[in-house]
């Protein structure tokens, strides 16, 4: 094997081609608010989310918690279930819990 110019390689960074959208305007108050929590289906994820929803639950007293699992942690969300999480909640937590 050579090692002389020239020299190949794979960029990992890729390319993403995306829409830019606008963020979301930020809410005054997150008391009495409808709590999303979308669990990837990773172990230590579910775990996180739920220990993280309880802290938050005490401190902002939400209205409603609640839970969605994705099929799998490899899978993106399927866009039915996002459609539920926005017309269900006012605000969502996730996390990858690795």
């Amino acid at each position: 094997m050579s090692f002389a110019p020239p020299l190949y390689g794979y960029d990992p960074r890729g390319v993403v081609v995306a829409e830019a959208r606008k963020v979301s305007p930020r809410v005054p108050s997150l008391r009495g608010l409808r709590l999303g929590v979308l669990d990837n289906a990773k172990v230590k994820a579910g775990r996180l989310l739920v220990y993280t929803a309880e802290i938050l639950q005490q401190e902002f007293g939400f209205a409603q918690v609640n839970t969605y699992v994705k099929r799998g942690f490899s899978y993106t969300a399927d866009p039915a279930m996002i459609r539920d999480i926005a017309a269900a909640n006012d605000v969502v937590i996730t996390a990858i819990g690795d």
